[in-house]
């Protein structure tokens, strides 16, 4: 049954391929060739990552869930495909957003042969990792949001706490600055490089555990 469920989102955002396609393009194209080239597959993730949320909006509109539950099919295997998806498409993204960016650059390599961009493939793959983590985190907060509250109301308030977290953030920068608190960047640098990239993937993967929990929780309560 989640096959045929797949099949039934898949289908529905065929309806955003051309506007997916000129999207990626333009801002793999605009972001290559600049100092920021490293975070152009993290940002094509993040775009395809959300993208893959609209399906929410699409079943609350057509009212698919009352009708799907009719079916041989069952709430968890209806929270469990749109965790699938997801995590499906934001692994695509950044998939593809490494490939273009590869692409890109050696067809400016290419064309520009008198300036030349070197490429660092780690960094690369560092940031699309962190990427991944950053868009993870966003969707296992929206995801439950989404069940609870609706496809638009989820929306409004995962954009609140974008907002909240840009605050703390800030915050919390304007404060380093102001106390002048040292910070051992090089014990800082050190930790990133040897353990990072496995702190990132174990978070990633607990994130999308601990959210789906939650989310069947609240689905498995709901009426439709």
């Amino acid at each position: 049954m989640i096959k045929g469920l797949l099949k039934k989102d898949l289908y529905n955002l065929a309806t955003y391929k051309v506007s997916l396609i000129i999207i990626i393009l333009f801002c793999g194209i605009a972001i290559i060739g600049t100092d920021a080239i490293n975070i152009a597959p993290a940002i094509i993730c993040g775009i395809v990552g959300m993208i893959s949320l609209s399906t929410f909006s699409y079943d609350e509109m057509s009212k698919a869930n009352r009708y799907i539950l009719t079916l041989p099919t069952s709430r968890r295997e209806l929270v469990r495909e749109k965790y699938i998806l997801t995590i499906g498409a934001t692994m695509l993204g950044g998939i593809l957003g490494i490939i273009l960016t590869v692409i890109v650059v050696n067809i400016m390599n290419y064309l520009r042969t008198e300036n030349i961009i070197n490429l660092d493939y780690k960094s690369l793959i560092i940031a699309t990792i962190g990427g991944v983590f950053a868009i993870s985190f966003l969707q296992a907060i929206q995801i439950p949001s989404m069940y609870k509250w609706g496809a638009e109301k989820g929306r409004i308030q995962m954009f609140i706490l974008v907002l909240i977290i840009v605050a703390i953030l800030g915050g919390i920068y304007f404060l380093i600055n102001k106390t002048n608190i040292n910070i051992d960047m090089e014990f800082i640098n050190n930790f990133i490089t040897n353990f990072g990239v496995w702190i990132l993937m174990i978070s990633i993967i607990v994130m999308y555990f601990v959210s789906y929990k939650i989310a069947y929780k609240i689905y498995k309560n709901k009426e439709e």
